[in-house]
């Protein structure tokens, strides 16, 4: 029975991949020839940031669509292939209602509001231009982490946190501003990664593949093959989004895969796993956090320009360096994170 699990894996990673590859050009013609490229913040507030990465000004954004595009079209081919023709397709469909309606439907909501804050930004509207402002945002994607919320606690009846290492507790009713807060801070974090090339990408694929293997030790096998469908597209955008980025990730790709990730790992009850998985994206949140509260408490700066990938380029880090080493961090505190997994799972 693993083997087969393991086998449907391979095949829709692999399928993810190369159908990703595919699309890539045509959605690079498409982001070229209309040029829509990101627009760098600039002026006095930012001048950091600014010197930093004006040469990346007119790089067409969006490059997420990639990711998701592929990913549902996957989800949609196998499952109408399953009704229609059945056989080795019903093998290889991964919608279950169980295991891949919330993370599908949240990927697939997330991906259109990013989609309009992009657009947004790129035709300059909304407040000075930059699309949707951060409070529009946060309305925005509280939605989709409130209706997720009300779905687990009244639908599925979740009310425990699961403690590695000690068990499960009944949080009752606070499961609900719990899940609200792991998905809007899985989504927000992995925004603020999406500043280098390939840095987002590289380790939003690390946490995928761990929630992946999470998901197959469990028996979440529909789930697993998500993770797997996602990590393939991931590995192909990447193929492009490494330094020189021919695209950047953009909301449509950060806001949903981040959204996604915080769905999986509570429907799995690895929330508090979730910091080793993605460790890069708290840090990057983190220092944010810390930065606004320095600025307005004691009026001086903790790092030279946030989030803090932006602090090691005004170091004098090359951008690939930077990628580089957080890609690292991330591999090495995620495999951490999957040790106390296992050892919950032995102990317990």
């Amino acid at each position: 029975m693993e083997i087969f699990q393991l086998i449907r894996v391979l095949i829709l990673a692999t399928t993810s991949f190369f159908v990703a590859l595919f699309l890539t050009p045509f959605l690079t013609r498409y982001l070229y020839k209309y040029r829509l490229g990101k627009q760098i913040r600039g002026g006095p507030a930012v001048p950091i940031f600014s010197e930093l990465h004006k040469k990346k000004a007119g790089t067409p954004t969006m490059g997420g669509i990639i990711v998701w595009a592929t990913v549902l079209l996957l989800a949609g081919f196998f499952f109408a292939a399953t009704k229609t023709a059945g056989g080795v397709f019903g093998d290889l469909n991964f919608i279950s209602r169980a295991q891949t309606y919330l993370p599908l439907a949240a990927l697939g909501i997330a991906a259109l509001f990013g989609l309009v804050d992009d657009l947004c930004g790129i035709f300059r509207f909304g407040k000075n231009g930059q699309g949707l402002s951060v409070p529009q945002k946060i309305i925005l994607y509280s939605t989709i982490a409130v209706v997720g919320a009300l779905w687990f606690y009244f639908k599925l009846d979740w009310d425990t946190l699961h403690i590695p290492l000690f068990g499960d507790y009944f949080i009752g009713g606070w499961y609900i501003p719990l899940f609200v807060f792991v998905i809007l801070a899985s989504a927000f974090s992995a925004n603020e990664a999406d500043g280098l090339d390939g840095l987002a990408g590289g380790v939003l694929l690390i946490a995928f593949v761990c929630l992946g293997v999470v998901a197959f030790v469990l028996g979440r096998y529909d789930l697993t093959v998500f993770t797997a469908t996602v990590a393939g597209a991931l590995v192909a955008f990447l193929w492009f989004n490494v330094y020189p980025a021919r695209f950047f990730m953009g909301d449509t790709g950060s806001m949903s895969l981040g959204i996604t990730l915080g769905v999986i790992a509570m429907l799995t009850d690895t929330a508090l796993l979730l910091p080793f998985f993605a460790f890069v994206l708290v840090g990057e949140s983190a220092s944010v956090i810390i930065q606004v509260v320095s600025k307005r408490i004691a009026g001086k700066k903790i790092f030279i320009s946030t989030p803090i990938h932006h602090h090691f380029e005004a170091l004098g880090w090359p951008e690939t360096k930077v990628t580089m080493r957080f890609w690292i961090i991330s591999g090495v505190v995620a495999g951490f994170g999957l040790i106390i997994f296992f050892l919950d799972r032995f102990l317990l």
